[in-house]
């Protein structure tokens, strides 16, 4: 889930998630070979690409961020919408023109569209040496030795126990402050709109010991906030039994840990190490977790709980295992345990198969009942092999979809200010995470309910906490000055 920094983030629809894109930074270690990723998607995506700098550095790569300077480019792709997919169709065509003047660049697709498209990827994009779905980095430098020979390679093998646990990560880009764990991977629902099972396989959740030394390192090395990283982190679930390393010493054979006891463990390693997790499935945030939570400061009171549709028809069709009334119950428990202030998000879909105008209206009117703070918001695209493209007519007009889209957009446009505005008075914790983009002379950080607050820089730095008090706001932004 991308930090929303500019209004138009928020109310614009080509700002989608998917179309977030990341670039490596510059690594150097004396390696003569250079690795340049552009990282598009999700969260989970760019996590990814982070194992895969690991893995590679190991092989002689260090990275750069100067594309003209790169020996091998990958693109690390999402196929959630169509539009994601045709532009990395469009990176891939500038790409060519690059391979031109240097014929030895080898190019890679990794990621979801690797797994969708290999085939068309290989024989008809004349450019693409590699493919690689989200499974198989830890093949990569076999398949770069067989591309060295001169053939072309792939491996987008789905597996049921990869997590990458092992791997440390290198921090692209990193601010030095905030950073991802990914604690499981792939997804189990079968959402009719969703082609993350496709391309990403079954869920299997990380060991939880790899987990907290990854968090413990992390702490150690400076950072001070953790992202928690999963299609669905709720259903994490591992046990020293059924992932069969038992570790007798420890005595915890058969102890089963959940996302709220994996929640806990983190937070616990520090009260300065500020905890954060992402997605949540409405069907599976429980109140444990709820309640672990409230228990602690450091974990932040922010949730994405993406509802997708307002209409309890609409969420049947999408498969989506739970009903309006359900959705509106789960975000009574959250208003109940964490308060008002909890920072909530959501995605939604206009134009979803069949629905009808009476539907959408329904979309609106539950966003007036749970006031999202944002939200990602698109129209509905149709992905081939997907439960709904297979049962289902995309019937809805395009115009329809767009129109219903902006109407969605106005709306939250109109709740993110409302949102803002309980905060405008008020002091707030702020995790300083480097210079505004707007200005070198202010500094910006999170609350913790995931609101961008940016401030004077006075005397302060990036990795402290300091309290704001908050004078004033747009749809997206906070401002106001540092107090004691």
């Amino acid at each position: 889930m991308p930090n929303l920094i500019e209004d138009i983030d928020i109310i614009n629809p080509s700002k989608e998630p998917n179309q977030e894109v990341k670039t490596t930074g510059d690594y150097n270690s004396g390696n003569k070979r250079k690795l340049y990723i552009e990282s598009y998607g999700c969260q989970m995506n760019f996590s990814d690409s982070e194992i895969v700098a690991s893995i590679l550095h190991k092989e002689g790569f260090d990275t750069t961020s100067d594309i003209d300077q790169a020996d091998l480019i990958f693109l690390n792709t999402c196929s959630i919408r169509e539009k994601a997919e045709q532009t990395v169709r469009n990176r891939l065509n500038h790409i060519n023109g690059l391979k031109k003047k240097k014929p030895e660049m080898m190019v890679g697709v990794l990621g979801c569209m690797a797994e969708r498209l290999k085939t068309k990827l290989l024989e008809e994009e004349k450019i693409v040496d590699l493919v690689a779905g989200p499974d198989a980095y830890r093949d990569l430098p076999q398949l770069i030795l067989q591309v060295d020979d001169g053939a072309k390679a792939v491996n987008t093998f789905l597996s049921r126990e990869e997590t990458y646990a092992d791997i440390s990560p290198v921090r692209l880009n990193s601010n030095g402050v905030t950073a991802f764990i990914s604690i499981m991977r792939g997804c189990d629902n079968m959402c009719s709109f969703c082609v993350v099972p496709l391309t990403r396989g079954r869920e299997r959740s990380r060991d939880p010991h790899s987990i907290l030394a990854e968090a413990k390192d992390l702490f150690a090395r400076g950072y001070r906030e953790v992202t928690l990283l999963g299609q669905n982190v709720d259903s994490y679930k591992w046990s020293e039994e059924e992932n069969n390393k038992a570790r007798l010493e420890k005595k915890e054979v058969n102890q089963v840990v959940n996302f709220a006891n994996l929640l806990e463990r983190v937070a616990l390693i520090h009260p300065d190490l500020r905890v954060r997790f992402s997605t949540s499935h409405p069907k599976d945030i429980t109140d444990e977790v709820l309640y672990t939570m409230a228990k602690h400061e450091n974990i932040c009171k922010n949730i994405h709980l993406p509802v997708q549709s307002g209409s309890s028809r609409v969420l049947e069709l999408m498969n989506r295992g739970y009903s309006r009334e359900w959705y509106l119950n789960r975000v009574a428990s959250i208003r109940a345990i964490l308060g008002e202030d909890c920072g909530i998000t959501s995605d939604m879909i206009a134009g979803f198969c069949t629905e009808t105008e009476e539907e959408h209206r329904e979309t609106i009117s539950l966003m007036d009942v749970v006031k999202y703070d944002y939200a990602f918001m698109f129209f509905y695209s149709e992905r081939p092999g997907t439960l709904a493209a297979k049962k289902f007519a995309d019937d809805i007009p395009v115009e329809t979809k767009k129109q219903r889209l902006d109407e969605i957009i106005q709306k939250q446009s109109q709740l993110s200010l409302e949102r803002n505005q309980r905060d405008v008075n008020k002091i707030h914790k702020v995790l300083i995470e480097g210079v505004s983009k707007r200005s070198e002379e202010f500094l910006q950080g999170r609350n913790t309910a995931n609101k961008v607050i940016v401030f004077p820089k006075g005397n302060r730095s990036k990795g402290e906490y300091v309290n704001v008090f908050v004078e004033s706001c747009t749809t997206a932004t906070l401002t106001g000055r540092i107090v004691d």
